[in-house]
Parts: C-alpha cells; structure tokens; sequence
C-alpha cells in the first residue's frame, strides 16, 4: 500500500511540475523537475528523500504503521496529510523546506472521523486552506485530495462500479490507491469491465537519485508492463486521488462529482457539501437544548443544524450501503 501511494503521488508531483501531458521519452534529456520528483522517493530517512518508505512509516506511527503490519489506504491517506502539514522541528537551525508543493486535503465521512457513509468534500474547508498563506498571498494553492471508501465487505458493491468507473474520466483524476484483496496496486484506468494497474510488487535495485546527477539510469522507476483485471474484482477499501492545479480545476471536479452523485440511485461515491458542519445525533428522552433553553420533547430525535427532526419522518432518507 506505501509503494502504490508513491505511485499515485508521484503522478500528482509529475502533474504539478511537468504538467499531465509530459511523457517519458528516452530518446531526450529529462528536465531537472523530473529527478527532482525521484528523489522525494528515495529509500533514505532524510529530508532529501520526503516521500521515502522511512519518512512515511516515522510519520504514521499516529496512525498504526509500523513495518511489516497490515496497512489501509485511510491511514496512508491521513499519513500524507499529516506529512504534509509538517513544521519545523524543535532545535532546527534552518527553515524546513515545505514536504510538497501542494496542500493535501482529506475527504472524511464527517468532521471527527470516520462513521460510515459517503464521505463528504467541503467547499469551505478546502477553500480555507487553498487561500489562507502565511505570506498573505491570495494565489490559489494547488491541491491534492485523497478520499478513502469502503465500498462493500468482501466485495466491491455492483452499485458502485459505474461511479467508480466514471471517475477515470475526470481531468482531475490521479488514479486509485487500491488492487486485490490483500495485494495493493496502483490503478490507473479503465478500459470497458477491465481496470489497468501498475503492480510495485517487482524488487528493484535500489538506486541514489540526485538532481544534479543526470546519466543516472532511472528505467526501474517506470513499468514497462501494464497489468489488467475486472473490475468487480477490485478491493472495496481504496483511496481516490485528485491534483487541482488552479481553483477553476477545484470548481470543475465538484461540479462533476455533484453530477455524478446525482445519478448514483442513493449510493454516491463521496458528496460535495458547502459546510462542514454536519449534522449531529442525539438520544433524548427528556428534553431538547438550544440558545433559548430547554425544549421537552416526548421521543429521541436528531440534531441537525440547530433544528430538531422526528427519528421517524426521516427514516426513509437513510440507506445501509
């Protein structure tokens, strides 16, 4: 799972500092960006290498990585954000170089975690720390956004596949952290039922990359095969990557995803919501509280933006997925 969200992050640096329509070519010189994303993966604790298998595993011991044990993609996820946001250390003499040239944003099933279903994209969250810089500047900042799902048990849901499908489609699209049951692979593609991946289960001769050291033969970082299996046969627990360089690219996807929600029969993939304050349980027998004092009510209720809900009126609104 760590080396197919390398995959996946490298197509989101390749996106960013060469554009999505750069293409390796061996018959000319590479830029100096190109050795520049390689060395972020470099197999070495230090900062040269940020995205390296040790950084990654450092940083996600919050999340329960540790070498060897069985990894998610909703923890790699956090990981990366959380690798993302991080600071200076403590005794540091000079200025830690920023881990990635974008912001990293998480889409979560509510605004504390993980409860179960769609997870939700908030505008406003996005917009926040797309905009608010410390140098004050009102340049949208490019994007990455990663949306861990869960869809089905054992299986990938039927009701799922055309949305999943659909996503390849989107401009915005860095392929899927995700695979086969208990073998994760990078997806890239579709092609009618069967899905393209890149499998990082081949050893490689592990190699030093430096940007200024550019005779370094670097054919192990590219595959030279690309795999295919159907996709019914895809893992349900994967990850959704998405690169929005400018804010028109933000607008785009969500106008998008907001379309492709609406076609999904009750069962979209992930929700476009404006806020993130979302709407809240709560058991009571007794009584009912807001700003103006205690309301008596006679039957559990929901919570929901301040408004009280009969259980029972909106009880059809709500599916098992």
């Amino acid at each position: 799972m760590i080396r197919s969200g390398q995959m996946l992050l490298a197509q989101a640096l390749v996106c960013h500092h060469l554009g999505r329509a750069w293409r390796r070519k061996t018959n000319q010189p590479y830029p100096r960006e190109y050795f520049e994303i390689l060395q972020y993966f470099g197999d070495s604790p230090t900062e040269e290498c940020p995205l390296s298998i040790h950084n990654l595993l450092d940083v996600g011991k919050l999340y329960g990585l540790a070498p060897g044990a069985w990894l998610g993609p909703y923890a790699l996820c956090r990981t990366v954000e959380t690798l993302a946001k991080a600071e200076k250390k403590p005794g540091q003499k000079c200025q830690q170089k920023q881990v990635l040239p974008m912001m990293v944003y998480v889409a979560a099933g509510d605004a504390e975690g993980e409860r179960g279903g769609a997870p939700v994209l908030c505008t406003d969250d996005v917009v926040r720390i797309c905009t608010e810089r410390e140098d004050d500047s009102e340049e949208w900042a490019p994007l990455l956004i990663l949306i861990p799902l869960v869809l089905g048990l054992d299986k990938i849901n039927p009701r799922y596949l055309s949305a999943l499908r659909a996503t390849f489609c989107f401009p915005q699209s860095l392929g899927i952290m995700g695979g086969k049951p208990g073998a994760s692979t990078y997806l890239v593609g579709v092609q009618d039922d069967q899905v393209l991946y890149l499998d990082p289960h081949e050893v490689q001769q592990c190699l030093k990359i430096s940007p200024g050291n550019i005779e370094t033969d670097t054919s192990s970082y590219h595959c030279t095969m690309v795999r295919r299996m159907p996709l019914d046969a895809i893992d349900p627990s994967l990850a959704l990557g998405f690169y929005c360089h400018q804010r028109e690219d933000f607008s785009d996807l969500c106008a998008r995803a907001s379309e492709l929600a609406e076609k999904s029969d009750g069962a979209p993939l992930f929700t476009i919501a404006e806020s993130s304050r979302r709407g809240k349980r709560t058991l009571c027998t007794n009584f009912y509280e807001d700003d103006d004092g205690k309301l008596p009510l006679d039957i559990d209720c929901h919570i929901v933006n301040d408004a009280k809900i009969d259980v029972a009126s909106s009880e059809d609104e709500w599916q098992i997925l």
